[in-house]
């Protein structure tokens, strides 16, 4: 059951990238920087506010909902929730105070109550294994995102305008799921439970909040001091390479073969106003998702183990405020392609924060060796890429899949060579019980 679960789960999440490129795709085609720059701007603000307004929650959507025992909490959920909302005013002042126009930030806002409540219902269903309901919500709220959006393209290309189908998009997904989430649900405003929900919830809403945080400073930082058209820019070349290593499980080799196909990549994908930037930035950003990947896959796992949720926030505040000042003072100095160094800097940072907590934690293993062989591996292989690049003349789609491929097989072929997580003895485990299965069906039951 809980690999079914697992799968359907792991089926939503590509189908869910794969839209989120196309809309990328689609999207720096019909807008300009500048809109597209405002879009961005409104909906990583509106992901920060989400998390916020919906972070009190979690843990009794998971604790109380998920025992399907006959408690209903999703009374006293809906009821915080809507006090929660209460804090819309101080949100719209926060906007403006980031660069948000004033009908951005009420957009943004609109947009953050949405993604916040269709989270919720997501979360309700998903504490009740109900995974197919899951992936129809996520895939209306993808696809409404983008037809809508194609829509507002053909008839007020503006990122206000964007942002506003967005939220329809939210409120779609959670009417499509509102009968199986919320149907027979009585508002609960009960002070003593909404009061303990609030001191319950409030360490895992900052943490989520600063990490959302974390993801978005820097564009806030570019719009501050280049403009919003190279925000857009920017993002869009950030949010192509998460995206895309959505779908290989953001591994280190895939992080660094897409750094040495990614100039193909952005004029496959990319509009043309979005290429140059894309090519100087989308290498940075992708050397960048290694730190991330052994922070947040490998030495937060300590931090769980022992318990010791503070060194989450310590952890996730030493990337904001490292990100924050290298923005400023790179992208001043460097400009957009500076704030691709500054992520990257802070991401190195995080991890050699989260290293040095996670030995007063739990001391997770480090094996050096092991890691060693993974990055000369990984190493290699992009080495032969870009070598192969340089030999190439054939048009950017062609590049790409020439260069995955060989990126692919060189990669495997390394792996086997260097042993790497034990590949020929699971490759000869595998076979061996692939033979012994054959010879079973062809031997057939006795009589």
């Amino acid at each position: 059951m809980l690999i079914g679960q697992a799968s359907i789960n792991l089926t939503a999440n590509i189908l869910s990238a794969l839209l989120g490129l196309l809309s990328v795709f689609v999207f720096t085609r019909l807008f300009s920087p500048h809109d597209y720059g405002t879009y961005l701007l409104g909906t990583g603000f509106a992901s920060v506010i989400s998390v916020f307004l919906a972070g009190w929650f979690r843990n009794l959507v998971l604790s109380g909902h998920a025992r399907n025992d006959g408690t209903d909490v999703r009374g006293l959920v809906a009821s915080g929730f809507l006090l929660s909302c209460l804090t819309a005013p101080i949100a719209y002042g926060l906007g403006v105070l980031t660069g948000l126009g004033a009908a951005a930030a009420v957009a943004a806002i609109a947009l953050s109550i949405a993604i916040a409540f269709f989270d919720l219902t997501q979360d309700l269903i998903r504490a009740r294994l109900r995974a197919f309901a899951v992936m129809r919500g996520t895939l209306v709220r993808s696809a409404g995102v983008l037809c809508l959006g194609v829509l507002v393209a053909l008839v007020s290309p503006t990122g206000l305008v964007l942002l506003l189908s967005s939220t329809a998009a939210c409120l779609i997904a959670i009417l499509v799921q509102s009968r199986t989430a919320w149907r027979g649900t009585m508002m609960v405003f009960d002070r003593a439970d909404l009061a303990a929900l609030a001191r319950q919830g409030l360490p895992l809403t900052v943490s989520l909040t600063l990490l959302a945080v974390s993801s978005v400073a820097d564009r806030f930082v570019i719009a501050n001091l280049v403009g919003a058209a190279d925000a857009g820019r920017y993002v869009a070349a950030l949010d192509l390479v998460r995206q895309t290593l959505m779908l290989p499980a953001m591994s280190a080799a895939a992080a660094l073969g897409f750094a040495m196909i990614s100039a193909h990549v952005a004029n496959v994908v990319l509009g043309a106003d979005f290429r140059e930037i894309a090519a100087q930035t989308m290498p940075i950003v992708a050397v960048a998702v290694i730190f991330q990947i052994l922070t947040q896959q490998y030495l937060h796992a300590s931090f769980l183990l022992s318990g010791r949720n503070s060194f989450y926030l310590i952890n996730t505040a030493s990337i904001i405020v490292a990100n924050v000042i290298l923005s400023c003072v790179l992208v001043e100095s460097h400009g957009t392609v500076g704030a691709a160094w500054a992520r990257l800097g802070a991401d190195a940072i995080g991890f050699l924060c989260a290293l040095v907590l996670s030995r007063s934690a739990f001391p997770v293993p480090l094996p050096a060796g092991r890691l060693a062989l993974v990055m000369i591996a990984a190493l290699i292989m992009a080495l032969m890429v870009g070598a192969l690049d340089r030999h190439l003349h054939v048009g950017d789609l062609t590049a790409c899949i020439v260069l995955a491929c060989t990126g692919f097989c060189s990669y495997a072929a390394l792996c086997w060579l260097f042993d790497i997580s034990r590949l020929r003895r699971r490759l000869k485990s595998g076979v061996a019980l692939l033979r012994t299965k054959r010879a079973n069906l062809t031997i057939g039951p006795s009589p």
